[in-house]
């Protein structure tokens, strides 16, 4: 690999405590590497005027596997949209629902390096990874459905931790995943009997086991597994009003708990403003994040954001009982799904609007986690596709750095003024520094995922790099325009010591590595040998022929964990 020499930018990088400094940065071999050992310079890069970070990580977005497929093929008016007509790559279509090709150029022009598929069924895994090999531009890793799998509810009901840390092991293993994702524990299940759980402490039909006991298992395998990525949990009772009470509970769950042996945070909340409603009703429904966002600053929880995008989308969750409410509140298409014994899911339409309350305290919520919550703890969202498109970052970006922009759009769009009543957004004075935007997209989302490398412009990091084409020192919150256009269309992405982006063009189509975890090691796997057959009694599929070996992956790295 060539050697690049970025000279003289503007450095912001949190894991080092730099905020504004003109620094040097030197390339080799796709790693960041000390002046001394760079060798001549193949490029040299001149950064002077410009802002660099670390590439930007997105740790939760469908952008992989079966749901956005079926949400492709659902949608055929949103796939009409070209994104690129004419050149050397390769066809890149989609509003919304983007193609693979898309969603890597995509990411790559904001200066995004690598990206979490947050929900596969273990079942799909072969499927989803098939897809995550077509997305170029960005390392990929995939987060296994745990939440409404049979044998979760047994171990959990039996409260055996060493069973549920083997079953954890051998399905991340099997699905080459990344960590433990919990969606609506038991609420799936419930859905199988047109039902849905309500509350944390209500017994899964057909099991003896309850919401509460199952996260809590699955924490504390995640924990004694020593899993860089612990439980990345969709609450109970989601997109409700009434939710935010049950995500405060899960939140003290965690905080009981404790957390991990690193001392990181034991759980993550995603999406937490399809969470925070409070309220009885859609008409008395307001935010609850100013609460919630104190118990998530002194918990060991971290979250990200979820902020819907006003416009349409595509909702796709394994929260089927919630898809279906969606569908019949919009009066939309809609998919469910159950898969066998481990999961089940739904996909529905839907268009957020500005002059809908419900849909203007969504928007108002999501932004309040994002200027509530301590920039080391939560990370910039939409749940792509669910809130809207990832496109979007930079516009999240912007509303949270300038009070000023957040004011125009809320006139200009003409937001419902019931956002006053029912939120505290438009009192807020907060505005999020650069530093804190840096922290928010790149170094809080690599911790929380446990990737050393990421998020950082140290030496011997990954060399994944964004130039910004503006000086970070000289932008204030009222030029909310030139951080916009600039946030939107970075100068440079460097994936892995390749120059990929150059003023917002895609200059060359590279392929990323996809992260698995393989803890096998850490716990005894002949002792949940007898579940395992008994279980693969009732599945369309052998056990022999379950899963996905490492050669069917493009680019596969393993971290390893040792018991």
């Amino acid at each position: 690999m060539s050697v690049i020499y970025i000279k003289g930018g503007i450095v912001v990088d949190p894991t080092q405590g730099i905020d504004g400094e003109i620094m040097d940065i030197f390339v080799k071999d796709g790693k960041i590497v000390e002046e001394s050992g760079a060798g001549k310079a193949d490029t040299v890069i001149d950064a002077k005027g410009m802002t660099v970070v670390a590439g930007g990580i997105d740790i939760h977005a469908h952008i992989a596997g079966p749901k956005i497929n079926a949400g492709r093929a659902m949608r055929p008016e949103d796939m009409k949209y070209a994104r690129n007509k004419s050149g050397p790559l390769r066809c890149a279509m989609g509003r919304v629902l983007m193609t693979c090709p898309a969603i890597g150029y995509e990411y790559a022009r904001m200066g995004y390096t690598t990206a979490i598929e947050p929900a596969t069924p273990a079942l799909y895994a072969i499927h989803t990874h098939e897809e995550l090999d077509s997305i170029p531009m960005v390392d990929k890793a995939v987060l296994p459905l745990f939440g409404n799998w049979h044998l979760t509810f047994k171990f959990a009901a039996e409260g055996d931790i060493e069973k549920m840390k083997a079953f954890i092991a051998w399905a991340i293993e099997r699905s080459k995943g990344f960590g433990v994702k919990v969606v609506n524990p038991g609420g799936v299940e419930a859905w199988k009997y047109g039902r849905n759980v309500h509350s944390l402490d209500e017994r899964i039909p057909g099991f003896e086991a309850t919401p509460a006991e199952v996260l809590s298992t699955l924490i504390k395998a995640s924990i004694e597994l020593n899993l860089p990525h612990k439980v990345h949990v969709h609450c109970n009772n989601l997109g409700v009003p009434g939710s935010a009470e049950t995500t405060a509970e899960t939140i003290k769950l965690a905080e009981k708990i404790g957390a991990s042996k690193d001392g990181r945070e034991s759980l993550h909340i995603t999406h937490i403003q399809f969470n925070a409603y409070t309220g009885e009703k859609w008409r008395d429904m307001g935010s609850g994040a100013e609460e919630l966002s104190k118990l998530v600053n002194r918990t060991p929880v971290t979250v990200d954001m979820g902020q819907p995008i006003f416009g349409h989308t595509t909702t796709m969750t394994a929260d089927g009982p919630f898809e279906f409410a969606l569908h019949k509140l919009f009066k939309s298409k809609w998919i469910n799904k159950d898969v066998e014994i481990e999961t089940g899911g739904g996909i529905v339409p839907i268009t957020y609007r500005a002059k809908s309350p419900v849909n203007a305290v969504q928007w108002a919520t999501g932004l309040e986690f994002g200027l509530l919550v301590d920039a080391d703890k939560v990370v910039i969202s939409t749940d792509y596709p669910n809130g809207g498109p990832f496109v979007e970052y930079p516009y999240i970006m912007t509303l949270l750095m300038s009070r000023k922009f957040r004011e125009k759009e809320i006139e200009e769009k003409g937001v419902n003024s019931y956002i006053e009543k029912a939120t505290s957004l438009p009192s807020l004075d907060v505005e999020r520094t650069f530093y804190e935007i840096v922290k928010m997209t790149r170094s809080t989302p690599a911790k929380i995922l446990g990737l050393e490398n990421k998020g950082t412009l140290k030496v011997g990091a990954d060399a994944d790099i964004t130039i910004y084409p503006f000086d970070c020192r000289n932008v204030s919150p009222e030029d909310y325009e030139v951080l916009l256009k600039g946030l939107r269309s970075v100068a440079y992405t460097i994936k892995d010591g390749e120059i990929v982006v150059k003023d917002g063009e895609i200059a060359k189509e590279v392929w990323g590595r996809t992260f698995w975890v393989n803890a096998v090691k850490g716990a005894t796997q002949e002792i949940i040998e007898e579940d395992l057959n008994e279980v693969f009694r009732y599945y369309t599929v052998s056990r022999g022929n379950y899963g996905v070996r490492e050669e069917w992956i493009r680019r596969p790295e393993t971290i390893a964990i040792e018991e």
